[in-house]
Protein backbone atom coordinates (compact mmCIF):
# COMPACT_ATOMS: atom_id res chain seq x y z
CA UNK A 1 0.00 0.00 0.00
CA UNK A 2 1.24 3.39 -1.09
CA UNK A 3 1.10 6.06 1.61
CA UNK A 4 1.17 9.77 1.20
CA UNK A 5 1.52 11.72 4.29
CA UNK A 6 1.17 15.74 4.26
CA UNK A 7 2.58 18.15 6.81
CA UNK A 8 6.46 18.26 8.02
CA UNK A 9 5.82 18.26 11.91
CA UNK A 10 6.48 15.54 15.33
CA UNK A 11 2.83 14.80 14.81
CA UNK A 12 3.50 13.60 10.75
CA UNK A 13 6.90 12.27 12.11
CA UNK A 14 4.52 10.12 14.36
CA UNK A 15 2.41 8.81 11.61
CA UNK A 16 4.50 8.44 9.27
CA UNK A 17 6.58 6.38 12.19
CA UNK A 18 3.04 4.28 13.10
CA UNK A 19 2.39 4.04 9.28
CA UNK A 20 5.67 2.36 9.05
CA UNK A 21 5.37 -0.35 10.89
CA UNK A 22 2.31 -1.66 9.08
CA UNK A 23 1.72 -5.31 7.58
CA UNK A 24 1.56 -4.11 4.49
CA UNK A 25 4.44 -2.07 3.54
CA UNK A 26 4.79 0.04 -0.08
CA UNK A 27 5.92 3.54 -0.23
CA UNK A 28 5.59 5.82 2.29
CA UNK A 29 5.87 9.52 1.16
CA UNK A 30 6.12 12.44 3.58
CA UNK A 31 5.54 15.94 1.93
CA UNK A 32 7.14 17.91 2.80
CA UNK A 33 8.63 16.11 5.74
CA UNK A 34 11.26 16.55 7.87
CA UNK A 35 14.92 15.13 8.87
CA UNK A 36 13.33 12.51 10.67
CA UNK A 37 10.89 11.35 8.62
CA UNK A 38 13.47 10.99 5.86
CA UNK A 39 14.80 8.11 7.56
CA UNK A 40 11.52 6.58 7.13
CA UNK A 41 10.15 7.58 4.43
CA UNK A 42 10.66 9.35 1.22
CA UNK A 43 10.42 13.31 1.51
CA UNK A 44 8.74 14.94 -1.08
CA UNK A 45 8.70 18.78 -2.14
CA UNK A 46 5.44 18.95 -3.85
CA UNK A 47 3.52 22.29 -3.16
CA UNK A 48 0.71 20.34 -0.74
CA UNK A 49 -1.48 23.63 -1.10
CA UNK A 50 -1.42 22.94 -4.75
CA UNK A 51 -4.45 20.47 -5.10
CA UNK A 52 -3.90 20.17 -8.38
CA UNK A 53 0.04 19.13 -8.26
CA UNK A 54 -0.94 16.82 -4.95
CA UNK A 55 -3.35 15.09 -7.27
CA UNK A 56 -1.14 14.37 -9.77
CA UNK A 57 1.63 12.76 -7.92
CA UNK A 58 -0.80 10.58 -6.42
CA UNK A 59 -1.71 9.42 -9.46
CA UNK A 60 1.95 9.45 -11.06
CA UNK A 61 3.02 6.95 -7.59
CA UNK A 62 0.00 5.20 -7.50
CA UNK A 63 -1.07 6.36 -3.97
CA UNK A 64 -3.52 4.03 -2.20
CA UNK A 65 -4.01 6.70 0.33
CA UNK A 66 -3.45 10.09 1.68
CA UNK A 67 -3.25 10.91 5.30
CA UNK A 68 -2.95 14.64 5.94
CA UNK A 69 -1.62 16.07 9.07
CA UNK A 70 -2.00 19.34 9.77
CA UNK A 71 -5.46 21.62 9.81
CA UNK A 72 -5.14 24.11 7.25
CA UNK A 73 -4.98 21.79 4.34
CA UNK A 74 -8.37 20.69 5.63
CA UNK A 75 -10.00 23.19 6.42
CA UNK A 76 -8.56 25.11 2.49
CA UNK A 77 -10.56 21.53 1.03
CA UNK A 78 -7.43 19.34 0.27
CA UNK A 79 -9.52 16.05 1.07
CA UNK A 80 -12.22 17.02 -1.33
CA UNK A 81 -10.02 18.00 -4.02
CA UNK A 82 -8.56 14.49 -3.92
CA UNK A 83 -11.46 12.85 -2.96
CA UNK A 84 -13.22 14.12 -6.52
CA UNK A 85 -10.11 12.71 -7.90
CA UNK A 86 -10.55 9.26 -6.79
CA UNK A 87 -7.84 9.34 -4.29
CA UNK A 88 -8.74 7.55 -0.38
CA UNK A 89 -7.88 10.63 2.16
CA UNK A 90 -7.74 10.12 5.61
CA UNK A 91 -9.08 13.75 6.58
CA UNK A 92 -12.92 15.44 6.50
CA UNK A 93 -13.84 17.47 4.16
CA UNK A 94 -13.50 21.30 4.54
CA UNK A 95 -17.19 21.48 5.43
CA UNK A 96 -16.72 19.24 8.16
CA UNK A 97 -13.38 20.81 9.31
CA UNK A 98 -15.23 23.81 10.52
CA UNK A 99 -15.33 22.04 13.62
CA UNK A 100 -11.58 23.57 14.12
CA UNK A 101 -11.78 26.28 11.70
CA UNK A 102 -14.65 28.43 12.96
CA UNK A 103 -14.88 28.24 16.97
CA UNK A 104 -18.28 29.91 16.09
CA UNK A 105 -19.44 27.26 14.52
CA UNK A 106 -18.15 24.61 16.64
CA UNK A 107 -20.08 26.28 19.81
CA UNK A 108 -23.00 26.74 17.91
CA UNK A 109 -23.03 23.05 17.05
CA UNK A 110 -22.60 22.25 20.61
CA UNK A 111 -25.21 24.45 21.73
CA UNK A 112 -27.84 23.05 19.58
CA UNK A 113 -27.23 19.73 20.38
CA UNK A 114 -26.85 19.61 23.83
CA UNK A 115 -23.00 18.85 24.50
CA UNK A 116 -21.54 20.19 26.90
CA UNK A 117 -19.42 23.10 26.75
CA UNK A 118 -18.35 26.40 27.99
CA UNK A 119 -21.18 29.55 28.12
CA UNK A 120 -19.88 31.49 25.17
CA UNK A 121 -20.99 34.74 23.01
CA UNK A 122 -19.54 35.80 19.59
CA UNK A 123 -18.37 39.27 18.83
CA UNK A 124 -17.64 40.32 15.17
CA UNK A 125 -15.11 43.19 14.73
CA UNK A 126 -17.79 45.74 13.88
CA UNK A 127 -19.17 44.88 17.52
CA UNK A 128 -16.39 45.90 19.27
CA UNK A 129 -17.87 48.53 21.07
CA UNK A 130 -20.72 45.57 22.20
CA UNK A 131 -17.90 43.82 23.26
CA UNK A 132 -16.07 45.98 25.40
CA UNK A 133 -19.76 46.57 26.96
CA UNK A 134 -19.73 42.98 27.42
CA UNK A 135 -16.05 42.51 29.15
CA UNK A 136 -16.70 45.48 31.13
CA UNK A 137 -19.60 43.27 32.83
CA UNK A 138 -18.73 39.85 33.01
CA UNK A 139 -16.82 37.71 35.47
CA UNK A 140 -13.09 36.91 35.32
CA UNK A 141 -11.44 35.18 34.70
CA UNK A 142 -12.51 34.94 31.02
CA UNK A 143 -11.32 33.06 28.28
CA UNK A 144 -11.12 34.78 24.83
CA UNK A 145 -10.38 32.81 21.53
CA UNK A 146 -10.00 33.69 17.95
CA UNK A 147 -12.58 32.11 16.37
CA UNK A 148 -10.31 31.28 12.99
CA UNK A 149 -7.04 29.26 12.67
CA UNK A 150 -4.49 30.53 14.45
CA UNK A 151 -1.76 27.50 15.05
CA UNK A 152 -2.78 26.90 18.39
CA UNK A 153 -1.90 30.20 19.82
CA UNK A 154 -5.09 32.26 19.14
CA UNK A 155 -6.69 31.85 22.95
CA UNK A 156 -5.80 34.44 25.47
CA UNK A 157 -7.32 33.74 29.15
CA UNK A 158 -7.95 37.04 30.81
CA UNK A 159 -7.44 37.96 34.16
CA UNK A 160 -9.63 41.09 34.40
CA UNK A 161 -11.20 43.87 32.27
CA UNK A 162 -7.55 45.58 30.80
CA UNK A 163 -6.06 42.57 29.75
CA UNK A 164 -9.46 41.44 28.12
CA UNK A 165 -9.58 45.10 26.33
CA UNK A 166 -6.00 44.51 25.91
CA UNK A 167 -6.27 41.76 23.84
CA UNK A 168 -9.70 42.95 21.58
CA UNK A 169 -7.37 45.61 20.58
CA UNK A 170 -4.49 43.05 19.62
CA UNK A 171 -7.49 41.21 17.98
CA UNK A 172 -9.37 43.73 16.24
CA UNK A 173 -6.83 46.34 15.55
CA UNK A 174 -3.12 44.98 15.40
CA UNK A 175 -4.92 42.04 13.50
CA UNK A 176 -2.01 39.73 15.47
CA UNK A 177 -3.84 36.58 14.36
CA UNK A 178 -5.07 38.20 10.84
CA UNK A 179 -8.56 37.00 9.52
CA UNK A 180 -8.97 34.49 12.03
CA UNK A 181 -8.84 36.46 15.02
CA UNK A 182 -12.13 39.08 12.64
CA UNK A 183 -14.35 36.89 15.10
CA UNK A 184 -14.13 36.68 18.86
CA UNK A 185 -15.45 34.09 21.04
CA UNK A 186 -15.63 35.17 24.11
CA UNK A 187 -15.77 31.98 26.70
CA UNK A 188 -16.69 30.82 30.77
CA UNK A 189 -13.35 30.02 32.44
CA UNK A 190 -13.55 26.24 33.41
CA UNK A 191 -12.09 25.02 36.32
CA UNK A 192 -10.85 21.58 36.16
CA UNK A 193 -8.00 19.41 34.31
CA UNK A 194 -7.28 19.11 31.14
CA UNK A 195 -7.27 16.01 28.81
CA UNK A 196 -7.85 15.18 25.12
CA UNK A 197 -9.56 11.93 22.88
CA UNK A 198 -8.68 11.05 19.86
CA UNK A 199 -12.05 9.34 17.88
CA UNK A 200 -10.77 7.37 14.21
CA UNK A 201 -14.28 8.17 13.02
CA UNK A 202 -15.59 6.82 9.41
CA UNK A 203 -18.57 9.49 10.49
CA UNK A 204 -21.04 7.01 12.58
CA UNK A 205 -18.71 4.16 13.66
CA UNK A 206 -15.30 5.39 15.78
CA UNK A 207 -12.33 3.84 17.94
CA UNK A 208 -10.89 5.95 20.77
CA UNK A 209 -7.09 6.30 21.18
CA UNK A 210 -5.79 6.52 24.62
CA UNK A 211 -6.99 9.73 26.38
CA UNK A 212 -3.98 11.84 26.67
CA UNK A 213 -2.95 15.18 28.46
CA UNK A 214 -1.29 18.21 27.05
CA UNK A 215 0.61 20.91 28.84
CA UNK A 216 -0.01 23.92 26.24
CA UNK A 217 1.55 27.12 28.37
CA UNK A 218 5.29 27.58 28.27
CA UNK A 219 6.53 27.67 31.42
CA UNK A 220 6.02 24.63 34.51
CA UNK A 221 3.83 24.83 36.38
CA UNK A 222 1.25 26.23 33.38
CA UNK A 223 2.65 29.54 33.37
CA UNK A 224 3.15 32.01 30.44
CA UNK A 225 1.43 31.98 27.22
CA UNK A 226 0.03 29.27 25.03
CA UNK A 227 2.29 27.61 22.83
CA UNK A 228 1.70 24.97 19.99
CA UNK A 229 2.13 22.22 23.04
CA UNK A 230 5.27 21.68 25.21
CA UNK A 231 4.49 17.86 25.89
CA UNK A 232 1.83 15.45 26.73
CA UNK A 233 1.44 11.79 27.95
CA UNK A 234 -0.76 8.59 28.01
CA UNK A 235 -2.82 7.60 29.32
CA UNK A 236 -3.99 10.50 31.57
CA UNK A 237 -5.60 8.67 34.74
CA UNK A 238 -7.61 12.40 34.91
CA UNK A 239 -9.77 10.31 32.19
CA UNK A 240 -11.26 7.34 33.77
CA UNK A 241 -13.21 4.45 32.66
CA UNK A 242 -16.37 6.61 33.75
CA UNK A 243 -15.19 9.90 32.57
CA UNK A 244 -14.30 8.06 29.15
CA UNK A 245 -17.64 6.67 29.77
CA UNK A 246 -19.43 10.15 30.02
CA UNK A 247 -17.32 11.23 26.63
CA UNK A 248 -18.41 8.67 24.12
CA UNK A 249 -22.44 9.47 25.03
CA UNK A 250 -22.20 13.25 25.61
CA UNK A 251 -19.59 14.93 23.61
CA UNK A 252 -18.14 12.17 20.80
CA UNK A 253 -21.58 10.14 19.88
CA UNK A 254 -23.80 13.76 19.63
CA UNK A 255 -20.56 15.20 17.69
CA UNK A 256 -20.15 12.66 14.82
CA UNK A 257 -24.18 13.03 14.64
CA UNK A 258 -24.81 16.40 14.57
CA UNK A 259 -21.46 16.90 11.71
CA UNK A 260 -23.55 14.42 10.05
CA UNK A 261 -26.50 16.48 9.92
CA UNK A 262 -24.91 19.13 9.49
CA UNK A 263 -21.98 18.74 6.96
CA UNK A 264 -22.49 15.10 5.47
CA UNK A 265 -20.11 13.32 8.04
CA UNK A 266 -16.94 13.63 9.59
CA UNK A 267 -14.22 10.97 8.57
CA UNK A 268 -10.59 11.18 9.98
CA UNK A 269 -9.51 12.26 13.57
CA UNK A 270 -12.17 13.93 15.41
CA UNK A 271 -9.80 15.47 18.27
CA UNK A 272 -11.92 16.86 21.66
CA UNK A 273 -9.89 19.18 23.70
CA UNK A 274 -11.36 18.30 27.16
CA UNK A 275 -12.04 19.64 30.79
CA UNK A 276 -12.71 17.48 33.11
CA UNK A 277 -14.92 19.29 35.51
CA UNK A 278 -16.75 18.79 38.71
CA UNK A 279 -19.76 18.71 37.03
CA UNK A 280 -18.36 16.23 34.09
CA UNK A 281 -16.30 16.44 31.14
CA UNK A 282 -16.90 19.36 28.92
CA UNK A 283 -15.73 20.43 25.66
CA UNK A 284 -12.75 23.58 25.32
CA UNK A 285 -11.98 22.77 21.61
CA UNK A 286 -12.70 20.33 18.64
CA UNK A 287 -9.62 19.89 16.37
CA UNK A 288 -10.06 18.21 12.83
CA UNK A 289 -7.24 16.46 12.97
CA UNK A 290 -4.64 14.50 15.03
CA UNK A 291 -3.47 16.82 18.61
CA UNK A 292 0.48 17.47 18.38
CA UNK A 293 2.18 16.60 20.75
CA UNK A 294 -0.39 13.92 22.12
CA UNK A 295 -0.30 12.00 18.71
CA UNK A 296 3.69 11.58 19.59
CA UNK A 297 2.64 10.06 23.07
CA UNK A 298 -0.52 8.13 21.74
CA UNK A 299 0.59 6.28 19.16
CA UNK A 300 3.55 4.17 20.46
CA UNK A 301 0.41 2.58 22.58
CA UNK A 302 -1.29 1.69 19.42
CA UNK A 303 -0.52 -2.07 18.66
CA UNK A 304 -1.64 -3.69 15.46
CA UNK A 305 -1.61 -2.30 12.31
CA UNK A 306 -2.02 1.80 12.37
CA UNK A 307 -1.96 1.97 8.52
CA UNK A 308 -5.18 -0.57 7.85
CA UNK A 309 -7.12 1.50 11.04
CA UNK A 310 -6.51 4.58 8.48
CA UNK A 311 -7.29 2.95 5.50
CA UNK A 312 -10.41 1.21 6.75
CA UNK A 313 -11.85 4.65 7.85
CA UNK A 314 -11.18 6.68 4.55
CA UNK A 315 -13.16 4.01 2.60
CA UNK A 316 -16.02 4.57 4.79
CA UNK A 317 -15.98 1.24 7.32
CA UNK A 318 -13.72 1.47 9.72
CA UNK A 319 -12.00 -1.88 11.04
CA UNK A 320 -11.79 -1.38 14.73
CA UNK A 321 -10.33 -4.90 15.16
CA UNK A 322 -7.02 -3.86 13.02
CA UNK A 323 -5.73 -2.29 16.18
CA UNK A 324 -5.72 -2.30 20.27
CA UNK A 325 -4.07 -0.71 22.98
CA UNK A 326 -1.22 -1.79 24.84
CA UNK A 327 -1.23 -1.83 28.36
CA UNK A 328 1.73 0.62 28.62
CA UNK A 329 2.68 4.56 29.16
CA UNK A 330 4.33 7.00 26.98
CA UNK A 331 5.18 10.56 28.02
CA UNK A 332 6.82 13.13 25.16
CA UNK A 333 8.53 16.16 26.15
CA UNK A 334 9.27 18.96 23.86
CA UNK A 335 12.72 20.43 23.25
CA UNK A 336 11.78 24.02 22.07
CA UNK A 337 14.07 27.16 20.93
CA UNK A 338 15.11 30.10 22.84
CA UNK A 339 12.32 32.48 22.86
CA UNK A 340 9.01 30.25 21.42
CA UNK A 341 6.05 30.58 21.39
CA UNK A 342 7.47 34.81 20.68
CA UNK A 343 10.69 35.64 18.24
CA UNK A 344 13.38 32.55 18.56
CA UNK A 345 16.63 32.29 16.32
CA UNK A 346 16.87 29.24 13.94
CA UNK A 347 19.81 27.26 12.48
CA UNK A 348 21.32 26.24 15.85
CA UNK A 349 23.28 22.07 15.48
CA UNK A 350 21.40 20.04 17.49
CA UNK A 351 23.43 16.94 19.03
CA UNK A 352 22.73 13.94 21.09
CA UNK A 353 19.65 12.31 18.89
CA UNK A 354 21.10 9.03 17.87
CA UNK A 355 22.66 8.88 21.58
CA UNK A 356 18.86 9.55 23.27
CA UNK A 357 17.76 6.90 20.83
CA UNK A 358 20.02 4.42 21.99
CA UNK A 359 18.80 4.84 25.10
CA UNK A 360 15.27 3.65 23.97
CA UNK A 361 13.23 6.82 23.02
CA UNK A 362 12.28 7.74 20.11
CA UNK A 363 12.97 11.03 19.03
CA UNK A 364 10.02 13.10 16.68
CA UNK A 365 11.67 15.27 14.30
CA UNK A 366 9.48 18.75 14.33
CA UNK A 367 11.35 22.15 13.91
CA UNK A 368 14.21 20.43 12.29
CA UNK A 369 16.47 20.74 8.40
CA UNK A 370 19.92 19.56 7.08
CA UNK A 371 22.31 22.25 6.62
CA UNK A 372 25.90 21.25 5.39
CA UNK A 373 25.28 17.70 6.50
CA UNK A 374 24.26 18.50 9.90
CA UNK A 375 20.64 18.43 11.92
CA UNK A 376 19.45 22.20 12.90
CA UNK A 377 16.79 24.24 14.46
CA UNK A 378 14.41 25.64 12.18
CA UNK A 379 11.20 25.82 14.23
CA UNK A 380 9.87 26.79 17.50
CA UNK A 381 9.20 23.41 18.55
CA UNK A 382 12.31 21.38 17.79
CA UNK A 383 12.19 17.92 18.51
CA UNK A 384 9.33 15.48 20.78
CA UNK A 385 11.34 12.66 22.95
CA UNK A 386 9.19 10.37 23.57
CA UNK A 387 9.73 7.35 26.15
CA UNK A 388 7.71 3.92 26.56
CA UNK A 389 7.69 1.68 29.44
CA UNK A 390 5.29 -1.47 30.29
CA UNK A 391 2.05 -0.61 32.72
CA UNK A 392 0.63 2.47 33.82
CA UNK A 393 4.35 3.57 35.30
CA UNK A 394 4.16 7.49 34.99
CA UNK A 395 7.41 7.89 36.98
CA UNK A 396 8.88 5.55 35.28
CA UNK A 397 8.30 7.24 32.19
CA UNK A 398 8.98 10.37 33.00
CA UNK A 399 12.70 9.20 34.32
CA UNK A 400 13.41 7.62 31.28
CA UNK A 401 12.32 10.73 29.15
CA UNK A 402 14.02 12.91 30.55
CA UNK A 403 17.44 10.96 31.30
CA UNK A 404 17.14 11.07 26.75
CA UNK A 405 16.36 14.72 26.40
CA UNK A 406 19.67 14.78 28.43
CA UNK A 407 21.64 13.54 25.83
CA UNK A 408 20.48 16.06 23.34
CA UNK A 409 21.43 19.89 23.08
CA UNK A 410 21.23 22.85 20.87
CA UNK A 411 21.94 26.13 21.48
CA UNK A 412 19.02 27.66 23.14
CA UNK A 413 16.95 24.60 24.03
CA UNK A 414 14.47 25.14 26.50
CA UNK A 415 11.47 22.21 27.95
CA UNK A 416 9.13 22.11 30.71
CA UNK A 417 10.10 20.03 33.86
CA UNK A 418 7.12 19.24 35.13
CA UNK A 419 5.24 16.75 31.84
CA UNK A 420 3.53 13.99 33.60
CA UNK A 421 2.79 15.70 36.80
CA UNK A 422 -0.49 16.30 37.16
CA UNK A 423 -1.12 12.59 36.58
CA UNK A 424 1.81 11.37 38.88
CA UNK A 425 -0.13 13.22 41.99
CA UNK A 426 -3.65 11.91 40.53
CA UNK A 427 -2.29 8.37 40.60
CA UNK A 428 -0.96 8.54 44.29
Amino acid sequence: MNVLVIGSGGREHALAWAISKSKNPGKLFVAPGNPGTSKIATNVQIDTNNHKEVSEFCKKESIDLVVIGPEKPLVEGVADALRAEGVNVFGPSANAARIEGDKSFAKDLMKENGIPTASFSVFTKEEENELLDYLQKTEYPVVLKASGLAAGKGVVIAKNFSEAKETVEKMFRENIFGKAGNKIVVEEFLVGEEASVFAITDGEDYFLLPPSQDHKRIFDGDEGPNTGGMGAYAPAPVVTNDVLKLVETEIIQPTLKALKEKTGGFNGCLYAGLMITQEGPKVVEFNCRFGDPETQAVLPLIEGDFLELLYSTAKGKINKNSVKIADKTAVCVVAASKGYPGAYEKGFEITGIEEAEKSGAIVFQAGTKIENSKIVTNGGRVLGVTAVVEGKDLSACKIKSYDALSKINFNGIYYRKDITDKGINRSK
